[in-house]
């Protein structure tokens, strides 16, 4: 398939300009993009230990969920070393990166479409305040207790921080993968049961409480959805494209 083809592909589905405010970075992070791609890596994060899956595998094209580099590309390899040190690497090896971030997060059909639909929601809409949100309604109302339980198994995690201030029994859920916990009010304000996202410091947790509402806190490892979403993707673009998947990750140790 031609690179071009595909970039612009993804590119219509999940545009630039849906990435968050000013402080996103997507895009081609290193190297070139070749005339062509047949095998493709996909990781969550490209690091070091990808780096040497991709020097044995020898992709076309490397994408990662999360950008390879995180700011100004002058001012990141200027201040860090081993960060350059990589992108000198993969850059050596003539493999370029390619990294979506909050433009898939809010795609059609991206990272919080993906969540959703594991977690079984029906009539899903996006807030008006928080596109990249997704609401929705189970099946049938569970308990708290049960739907934390059922949350964690669908979204592959071990552990999750439960803010148990609201109602007890769940049937509308709103969700952001990764680190959107500052949005609960506009779950909230949706008519959400629970808010799920992660990464949510104290401060965020307090405010829940005093507002007598509920958020599971989840890793952000539930983004590694990424993989599989973006896999059935490229096979709909190419079904002969070959797909691989690095999943290195590993959730913390609950001690």
């Amino acid at each position: 398939m031609k690179t071009k083809t595909l970039i612009s592909k993804l590119a219509k589905r999940f545009p630039k300009r849906l990435a968050k405010r000013n402080h996103d970075y997507v895009g081609l992070m290193a190297g070139k993009l070749k005339e062509d791609v047949q095998t493709i890596l996909l990781c969550l994060d490209f690091d070091e230990e990808v780096y040497e899956i991709a020097k044995a595998k020898r992709p076309d094209l490397i994408i990662s969920h999360h950008p390879f580099i995180f700011g100004s590309k002058v001012k990141v390899l200027k201040t860090d070393e081993e960060k350059r040190v990589l992108y000198e690497k993969i850059n050596e090896l003539d493999i370029p990166v390619y990294s979506m971030h909050t433009n898939f997060d809010e795609g059609n059909g991206g990272m919080n479409d993906a969540l959703s639909a594991a977690l079984g929601l029906n009539n899903v809409f996006a807030p008006e305040l928080e596109p990249m949100m997704r609401c929705g309604y189970l099946d049938k109302p569970m308990s708290i207790t049960d739907f934390v339980g059922y949350a964690k198994r669908q979204l592959n995690v071990s552990y999750g921080l439960l803010v148990n201030s609201g109602t007890k029994t769940i049937h509308s859920v709103g969700i952001i993968g990764g680190g959107g916990s500052h949005d609960w009010r506009i779950a909230k304000d949706a008519g959400m049961d629970i808010y799920i996202s992660g990464d949510a410091p104290h401060h965020v947790r307090r405010d829940i409480v005093r507002a007598h509402y509920n958020y599971l806190d989840l890793p952000h490892e539930i983004e590694k959805i990424f993989m599989k979403t973006m896999e059935e993707l490229l096979h709909q673009y190419d079904s002969t494209l070959k797909v691989i998947i690095v999943d290195h990750e590993q959730l913390p140790t609950v001690i």
